[in-house]
């Protein structure tokens, strides 16, 4: 018995293994694309500025330098983007900021960026809430008050 192929046949298996390749390159594109996407909070800064600086609190950071443009500082991972398109940037350096969209390199393709804001504000009432303390009891707003009211502080991080 002879096994024939017919060059027809090997040219549309090429064509087909080639195209499921290329499905499956876009596929991989795709989910990189939603992975990359997210909101990023910090701290608005000079481009001119490096992340050491932001880190410290430079106050060459918060200068508007010509042909520097307005990043944001990640104070998490001490981390800088860029963010484009400047022009929905509509918040001063040195605010703190969120900003939602997508990620590539270290541009961030902003859809939406709003002023960040971080604990309630004075005189606001804290929401009931109950947390174990360093000795395993069970602490509420309640068993915290004292005679002249209450005051929480939180502390976010700490670089020990």
């Amino acid at each position: 018995m002879t096994l024939s192929v017919r060059s027809d046949s090997v040219a549309k298996g090429f064509f087909c293994l080639v195209a499921l390749f290329s499905i499956a390159s876009l596929a991989v594109a795709g989910q990189n694309n939603a992975r990359n996407s997210g909101s990023w909070s910090g701290i608005l800064v000079s481009s001119s500025c490096n992340a050491d600086e932001a880190f410290f609190e430079s106050p060459e950071c918060n200068k508007l330098v010509p042909g520097a443009k307005l990043s944001l500082y990640d104070d998490t991972n001490r981390v800088m983007y860029d963010l484009e398109p400047q022009d929905k940037v509509v918040f001063p350096l040195g605010d703190t900021v969120t900003v939602r969209g997508t990620l590539g390199g270290d541009t961030i393709r902003m859809a939406s960026i709003e002023r960040m804001s971080i604990g309630l504000a004075v005189g606001q009432k804290a929401p009931a809430f109950s947390v174990r303390d360093q000795f395993g009891r069970v602490q509420t707003l309640a068993t915290l008050k004292g005679r002249n009211g209450t005051v929480l502080l939180f502390f976010r991080s700490a670089d020990w």
